[in-house]
């Protein structure tokens, strides 16, 4: 049987995605955790074989979880569940030791499937973010500005161009309103923009918001 863990903050959602596994005969839900604090916690106490890990989970970013489960346990194979589309954020979490990125848009089946193949020790993507894949390995396959931003800042890009003030994303992000000014200040230096507008603007433009 596969062993899944699965850690996002929402019950309802939570109840779909037990349905979805129940109705496979060769998974079973052995946890579940609402924050990041808790994905960690489970992951300490008890072995998984997949972790179907909310993005946007609160307590830890999903990315945070995501480094720190592949900094304990290397073997463990972590699959991103997303509400954002898979050219906002997929290839990131995938450089990020993820296995695999499933939108909530998907198909049950799709799901079922991911989860095979990622306990199988083969890596999910779907057609659309295999392409996207491929281009970036093409020789002198062009660098958009917002890739050369670390982990943190392309978050707080994305917060920012949302609509979000310093304070909320501080707050989404455990950081200090301090601490995310200074970010901003390295996502404008980094990509050449003096405004929030312009950040908004270029997030929009490559889909990077929603």
């Amino acid at each position: 049987m596969i062993r899944i863990l699965i850690a996002d903050d929402h019950p309802i959602v939570r109840a779909g995605l037990r349905q979805i596994v129940l109705e496979a005969a060769d998974m079973v839900v052995a946890a579940e955790a609402s924050d990041g604090h808790e994905v960690l916690a489970k992951v300490r106490e008890a072995d998984f074989d997949v972790v179907l890990l909310d993005l946007t989970i609160p307590g830890l970013s999903g990315l945070d979880v995501l480094k720190q489960v592949k900094s304990e346990k290397p073997n463990l194979r972590v699959l991103i569940l997303s509400v954002h589309p898979e050219d906002q954020y997929a290839v990131r979490v995938l450089r990020a030791g993820a296995w695999g990125y499933v939108t909530k848009a998907s198909a049950p089946e799709q799901l079922i499937a991911a989860i095979r193949k990622v306990h199988q020790g083969r890596r999910y993507v779907s057609p659309v973010l295999a392409e996207r894949l491929a281009e970036h390995l093409e020789p002198g396959a062009a660098t958009m500005p917002h890739e050369s931003l670390s982990d943190r800042e392309y978050q707080v890009l994305c917060l920012l161009a949302s609509g979000k003030t310093a304070t909320e994303i501080a707050d989404a992000l455990a950081l200090s309103v301090k601490t995310v000014s200074t970010y901003r200040s390295r996502i404008l230096e980094k990509m050449g923009m003096r405004t929030n507008a312009e950040l908004t603007h270029y997030a929009i433009q490559n889909r990077l918001v929603d």
